[in-house]
């Protein structure tokens, strides 16, 4: 398997969704469909991020 640089779209993406995360988790902002579901958005950004890895054009 050859990895490779996630695109800049894919990289912002799951950067964006980790620090709303952060945000809300340690700031305690109130966004609704987070809040509660912290673990699963980090996963989600994770998973994003590994999928730009892995396959080609995202």
């Amino acid at each position: 398997m050859v990895l490779k640089a996630p695109g800049i779209i894919t990289f912002v993406l799951s950067i964006v969704l980790m620090v709303c995360v952060l945000v809300v988790k340690f700031f305690g902002a109130q966004i609704p469909l987070m809040l509660g579901n912290e673990f699963w958005f980090l996963l989600l950004a994770h998973v994003i991020l590994v999928l730009g890895c892995i396959m080609r054009g995202l």
